[in-house]
């Protein structure tokens, strides 16, 4: 497995919409993976493939363990995942991301929802979840569709913060000699 390069903001490919997989081969299986060594190495607990540079509808999800139903696995992999119930309660939790470093908000998201989604062997599966596994996938879910958590903010809270985000890459940036 390997370690991928993360994309980050404010970068133009992140605001693409991702293309749907056709079927989950082994190609897909080792982007998967890679994005699970990528998330748990940065370290994080969701990765969508948009963010390591492939625009197709695949993520994971590492859900911590004092989050996950007993029988759940660590690791999920959702390939072309659709919500499809969201619940009328919504819950305010500070949201981070790995492609806006150190930056992190409160977002109001539904607490509970139902997603369909192939699974890393391109099984067709269904999960009900709830708490921080459904605040991940949807998070995750809108890197699919161009979306980052800050888009969710007032103009003013997510222009300051990518204006930061700015100012961190040129300050890492060499000076032209």
């Amino acid at each position: 497995m390997a370690i991928l390069p993360i994309i980050t903001a404010p970068d133009r490919r992140l605001k693409a919409k991702s293309k749907p997989l056709d079927r989950v081969d082994d190609d897909t299986r080792k982007l998967l993976d890679d994005m699970v060594a990528t998330m748990r190495a940065a370290p994080g607990i969701g990765l969508s493939a948009v963010q390591v540079g492939s625009p197709v509808r695949a993520i994971v999800v590492g859900v911590r363990e004092a989050d996950r139903e007993e029988d759940a696995p660590e690791t999920l992999f959702l390939v072309n995942p659709e919500i499809t119930f969201e619940s009328d309660e919504d819950v305010l939790i500070e949201e981070g991301c790995l492609s806006l470093p150190d930056q992190f908000e409160n977002v109001e998201r539904p607490d509970e929802i139902t997603v369909k989604f192939l699974d890393r062997d391109g099984k067709p599966q269904t999960l009900q979840c709830g708490g921080t596994t459904a605040r991940v996938i949807q998070h995750e879910m809108d890197h699919l569709e161009g979306v980052l958590f800050v888009d969710h903010l007032s103009k003013i809270k997510r222009d300051i913060i990518l204006r930061r985000l700015l100012k961190v890459r040129r300050q890492k940036q060499p000076a032209d000699a």
